[in-house]
């Protein structure tokens, strides 16, 4: 791969990893070992997250696509050697400090099991601070169900953060968290609980109780 030609992006947008769309990858122990290596890469590399973690659920019985997945990630990480987290100043420096976050989900790319996948990251100020993609438990049967699963493990994620920062005694202003999904956010302002969202009941008084 040192020659390898430079990818811009680590994952095309049509792709859509499966089980079964092709033969087994024959030397499986070294897609696991170099798999499994490539995962340091997303501490300092937020950009990677969703994409390692899509090949990183074929770990078990890879195929020759995963490994064409695999080695585009790696053409994208040799054109992009310079890249990596800029830290900045705060704008004020007198003032607490912002909390945001940002979460979304993916609507049902799986074709074997059809989970979303959730992700998030969370800034101090202009600095990402803690990021993370990961494929949900459950299946949800609406857009709606998956974004605000995504919300709720963001919040938790979030207060975790705040915790942290209540006890160094770091001053804080209210958080923000922001979603792309208008359903959600009115869900989560409205007291009102409904039949069809019952099976979400325990997300939504989560949520609920952080605003």
């Amino acid at each position: 791969m040192d020659y390898a030609k430079p990818s811009i992006t680590p994952m095309a947008t049509t792709c859509k990893l499966s089980k079964h769309d092709s033969k087994l990858f024959d030397n499986p122990t070294l897609f696991r070992f170099v798999v499994g290596a490539l995962q340091y890469a997303t501490i300092t590399r937020p950009n990677l997250a969703y994409n390692v973690n899509k090949v990183c659920q074929f770990m078990s019985q890879p195929l020759e696509q995963h490994w064409v997945a695999f080695k585009r990630i790696l053409r994208y990480l040799q054109g992009t050697t310079t890249f990596g987290i800029h830290l900045k100043p705060a704008a004020v420096p007198n003032l607490p400090i912002r909390l945001t976050t940002l979460c979304d989900a993916d609507w049902a790319i799986d074709p074997d099991d059809r989970k979303f996948i959730s992700g998030a990251c969370l800034y101090n100020g202009p600095n990402i601070i803690t990021w993370w993609s990961k494929k949900q438990q459950t299946i949800s049967r609406s857009n709606t169900e998956a974004e605000y699963r995504s919300l709720a493990l963001a919040f938790q994620e979030l207060v975790w953060v705040e915790s942290l920062f209540s006890e160094l005694k770091v001053p804080h202003q209210v958080p923000l968290i922001l979603s792309d999904n208008l359903s959600i956010v009115a869900m989560a302002h409205n007291p009102v609980l409904h039949n069809r969202t019952k099976h979400i009941e325990l997300d939504l008084f989560f949520v609920r109780d952080k605003i």
